[in-house]
């Protein structure tokens, strides 16, 4: 009796064993097959510049999403130190009107952010051409309740905000960008950034001020810069 317990509790610890060692055998066989945990897409680079001010909030976000997105990748204060350069050609928000009453007042309004932006190797090399993004939200117009309004659109334009950092994040991490890198040398070269090695901090970004979240009372189109 005390030989068939024994030998049942050997034949679990075995069985124990071996399934242990299957799972980890599976676990290294889909890391070396390219699994990885959900949200995670290592970039095939370790370094990055970017020249949207990292003490905004735009910077400062979309730096914890490439940094969730890709945890070895970090990111560099000098553009030399780069292997890559995340570079913000222009950003452009508006506020205009897309619905007017009959008495000529405005009804509703759309908010839009675009920005412009691409990807460099650290030799210049364009891994992303210059790349448009742009959102839009609707919001409707009360003159009566225009402290309310304006509190509405900055919560909006946070809200696009959070959408133009995924959308960029998603176009930097594309196995087409990655690709680029790894074939770099056959793609042509942004001749500004040879010619300028020391790319300016851009310091205007889409945090909220007092002047973006003014809703003008009258029907001509506002722009918020």
């Amino acid at each position: 009796m005390h030989r068939s317990t024994l030998h049942a509790s050997s034949l679990f610890t075995a069985q124990h064993s071996l399934r242990w060692f299957v799972a980890i055998g599976l676990l290294a066989l889909l890391t070396a097959c390219g699994f990885r945990l959900k949200g995670q897409t290592p970039l095939p680079f370790q370094t990055v510049y970017t020249n949207i001010a990292e003490n905004s909030a735009f910077g400062s976000q979309l730096r914890r999403v490439i940094r969730a997105t890709s945890p070895n990748t970090r990111f560099v204060e000098e553009p030399k130190e780069a292997q890559v350069r995340l570079t913000q050609l222009s950003l452009t928000r508006d506020l205009e009107e897309v619905s007017i009453s009959v008495e000529g007042q405005v009804e509703e309004y759309e908010l839009r952010v675009t920005i412009v932006f691409q990807l460099t190797d650290a030799q210049g090399h364009i891994l992303l051409q210059p790349t448009t993004l742009s959102t839009t939200r609707e919001i409707p117009y009360d003159s009566g309740a225009l402290q309310a309004k304006q509190g509405e659109i900055g919560s909006l334009y946070v809200e696009m905000q959070q959408s133009l950092i995924d959308r960029m994040v998603r176009r930097i991490t594309s196995p087409e960008v990655m690709q680029a890198y790894e074939n770099a040398d056959s793609l042509p070269i942004d001749e500004s950034q040879v010619q300028n090695d020391d790319a300016p901090v851009v310091e205007d970004d889409l945090d909220i001020d007092d002047d973006l979240l003014r809703m003008p009372n009258t029907t001509p189109t506002s722009s918020f810069y």
